[in-house]
């Protein structure tokens, strides 16, 4: 993956550079699915985690959850849910939107006064493109999306997962490799200057010839 390449990935609609990581400890919580599906979204999130060095909590002082997940039927159900247009501005304009697009998803996120992410909402209308995919490769996809903020249209033409030789589904390499490297410590936590994408390439560069990517 060039340089270029990964510009791509994190350029806004408007033509802006952005890149953002978390600055806390990541605390999902998940609605509108059986609790068997839980372990998998959760999976996903520890995967993750191990991935980037990052970690998880049990709660955020803010927030109590600071990743929050809907799966839903139909946009109309979250004008439903208490409390969300609290969190969410412009709930209602929104999902007048998402319901005259057809989207079958959206991510919303708020940020601290650094820049860094703060929380993340997953909204997912399951349609039958959704709902064909396995749980764990739906969940393992949400979540890499989440990880960063990438650009709108990062993902519009590829996935963030590859299937193996034996079929096997796992998050996309070169994905990986970007969300390690910008989960660096010497990283910023935000980049808005396309340079920041020459330092995400030379740390993929130095993890090729490190196998153990360090």
């Amino acid at each position: 993956m060039t340089p270029q390449d990964i510009e791509t990935l994190f350029t806004r609609n408007d033509g802006s550079y952005l890149c953002a990581r978390w600055g806390r400890p990541i605390v999902p919580i998940v609605f509108g699915v059986e609790d068997d599906s839980l372990s998998i979204v959760k999976g996903a999130f520890e995967a993750l985690c191990v991935l980037s060095g990052h970690q998880m909590a049990e709660t955020d002082p803010e927030l109590g959850s600071n990743v929050m997940m809907f799966f839903l039927r139909e946009w109309d159900e979250l004008l439903g849910v208490p409390d969300l247009g609290r969190l969410i501005d412009g709930l209602e304009p929104m999902v007048k939107r998402l319901s005259e697009t057809g989207a079958n998803q959206y991510r919303v996120f708020r940020f601290d006064d650094t820049g860094a992410i703060q929380a993340a909402f997953v909204f997912l209308r399951m349609d039958q493109a959704l709902a064909e995919q396995a749980a764990e490769d739906l969940a393992l996809s949400q979540v890499a999306q989440v990880f960063l903020l990438w650009s709108e249209t990062a993902f519009a033409n590829r996935s963030p997962l590859a299937k193996l030789e034996n079929n096997q589904v796992v998050l996309h390499p070169e994905i990986g490799a970007i969300i390690r490297a910008a989960y660096d410590p010497v990283m910023p936590v935000v980049a808005q200057d396309p340079s920041h994408a020459l330092r995400l390439s030379a740390r993929l560069v130095a993890g090729r010839a490190d196998p153990a990517g360090k």
